[in-house]
């Protein structure tokens, strides 16, 4: 047998190995005042061990900020932050109201220790364990180190978001330093308000403002649960009866329809489809098409997902916006001029399809050209214009369009031996400038890797439907006229100078003629890709038309 001495050096070498002792589960003080007495030495503890161990406190539960909060506690003496004597301080109750409802500021609860913290908090004012619970020293250190953690953690989220940094971010900070979460820290104990330093940190965009303002409405509405999933209408009568039963039981869910306990015949779900277009506030036309089942596959939680995901967007955008500028949503297919926080104009959009999407871009409004010509981008030659060449060389004369060499001379389509190009042609295709040209009379340059621009439209009809992601990827604008006019009055701000800009486009559109207008005051230009707004103290939802909030949510939301 081992000496007494020899088997307590080998726990101790095997404890030290394993990250040092745990620290206690539990430990009851006789009064208020050694509880915080013994609050100090726990809260030592669980900093040493966690700190061994990669932030976990003993029991899976990790502390994601373990040096911020040794260096906090350190300044502090170990002693207790949150609580004192058996209670929560002021700004106790604030941090465990603010994990409670992370969601109004669109975070989850559960991403800031909810889950341990509520359990604790349920012992502390429960009968059952109540008197037991608020004497444990080790509960109250334990729940202090978390809502510390989970402090740090909720600046991070709310000052820079949860997705990665891409090619649109235009923040400079997208790392947040050791310092500043200090300096949060700082602010949160000077002013003693907690609500005021996260403030602080949020976006100042109006958008974002007023979909913030806007959430507290919606989560008092949501219904918790999933529906049922409505799979696409297949071709075969098996795939159409599954469909229709899904439709169904999924408007009936939904209180559009009286029943599911019998089928319903076409008058009557279309009449229940037409409610849920109503609601939403898209197409009512009776038909559950892709974009009707993409929002009847929506639940609540999924939009909560949605808004999210939307309040993180505009945390990608500079802490100050220009006083004026151009802001595009895809999803919404609307435009605003922005002019010092007031919306000066609002148009219906046309943006890219699916196939063809309207790339998110960051840029400015650099000329003007009436009556353009378009010059089709080598994209669309290869997916739609070579095949059809090849299919007919007539295909351009029927389109209007003009094939142009490298000398800008004309070619005859029919002199060109199409069978050898695959991935492009060695030419230009032109559409000529006038009223049937796709850019309408007036486009709207700015500068972007993409080849893609604003402009008029010579289908201005299609501006009437819901669903108007129909182009080849430029944002057709329909108060273009608005557009134009304002920016030559912002370019010239001397009242003769404007009128003179002002009379000249006006003759120049009347005229059919192209000319080009430069603009000295650059207008900045915003084309985003957001879900949802608030409207009205109601939070607006949209469709996904490219799939980026799908893909967003399985790779960065997953389980939400």
């Amino acid at each position: 047998m081992y000496p007494v001495i020899a088997v307590f050096a080998l726990l101790t070498f095997l404890t030290a190995c394993n990250g040092g002792k745990k620290p206690p589960s539990t430990d009851i003080a006789a009064s208020p005042e050694q509880l915080d007495v013994k609050a100090k030495d726990i809260i030592r503890e669980f900093l040493e061990y966690a700190g061994n161990n990669n932030g976990d406190m003993g029991d899976s539960v990790i502390l994601a900020n373990i040096s911020l909060l040794q260096t906090v506690y350190e300044k502090n003496n170990f002693d207790a932050i949150w609580s004192s004597k058996e209670e929560w301080k002021p700004l106790g109750d604030s941090i465990m109201s603010l994990v409670a409802n992370a969601k109004l500021y669109g975070l989850f609860p559960e991403d800031y220790h909810f889950l341990q913290l509520d359990s604790i908090n349920k012992r502390f004012i429960q009968d059952k364990w109540r008197e037991k619970a608020r004497t444990d020293a080790a509960l109250w250190s334990k729940a202090d180190l978390l809502l510390t953690d989970a402090f740090f953690k909720v600046v991070k989220d709310i000052k820079l978001g949860r997705l990665p940094k891409d090619s649109i971010t235009l923040r400079k900070d997208s790392a947040l330093t050791d310092e500043f979460y200090q300096q949060q820290w700082q602010a949160l104990q000077q002013s003693g308000s907690l609500s005021n330093t996260l403030q602080a940190l949020e976006p100042r965009h109006p958008a974002y403002i007023e979909l913030k303002t806007a959430v507290k409405r919606f989560l008092d509405s949501a219904v918790n649960r999933d529906f049922t999933i409505v799979p696409s209408p297949g071709k075969d009568a098996g795939s159409r009866a599954v469909y229709k039963k899904a439709l169904q039981t999924r408007l009936y869910e939904g209180g559009f329809i009286a029943y599911d306990s019998i089928p319903a015949d076409s008058v009557a779900l279309a009449e229940a489809v037409k409610k849920f277009q109503k609601k939403q506030g898209i197409t009512v036309d009776g038909k559950a098409g892709e974009g009707t089942l993409r929002m009847l596959n929506l639940s609540d939680k999924e939009k909560f997902v949605r808004i999210a995901i939307a309040m993180d967007r505009y945390k990608s955008l500079p802490d100050t916006m220009p006083s004026r500028y151009l802001w595009v949503n895809l999803p919404s297919f609307s435009m605003r001029l922005w002019d010092n926080d007031t919306v000066k104009i609002l148009s219906k959009i046309i943006c890219g399809k699916p196939l063809t999407r309207t790339p998110l871009l960051t840029s400015a409004i650099s000329e003007m050209i009436t009556y353009p010509q378009w010059t089709i981008p080598n994209s669309i030659i290869v997916k739609e214009i070579l095949p059809g060449i090849k299919r007919d060389s007539a295909y351009l004369a029927k389109k209007g369009y003009s094939l142009i060499d490298g000398e800008g001379n004309e070619v005859d389509p029919a002199a060109v031996d199409w069978k050898k190009y695959s991935k492009g042609i060695p030419y230009k295709v032109v559409q000529g400038s006038g009223d049937d040209n796709a850019l309408g009379i007036l486009k709207f340059n700015f500068n972007n890797k993409y080849a893609v621009y604003l402009h008029d439209t010579n289908q201005r009809y299609l501006f009437s439907r819901e669903m108007r992601s129909l182009s080849h990827g430029c944002v057709r604008v329909q108060e273009w006229q608005k557009l134009a006019y304002s920016i030559l009055e912002y370019d010239n701000p001397d009242e003769k100078k404007f009128q003179a800009k002002e009379d000249s486009l006006t003759v120049w559109l009347e005229r059919k003629e192209k000319h080009s207008i430069g603009i000295r005051n650059r207008l900045p230009v915003y084309i985003r890709y957001i879900t949802c707004e608030g409207k009205d103290g109601n939070v607006v939802f949209y469709d996904d038309i490219y799939g980026e909030d799908k893909f967003l949510k399985e790779r960065y939301f997953a389980g939400k």
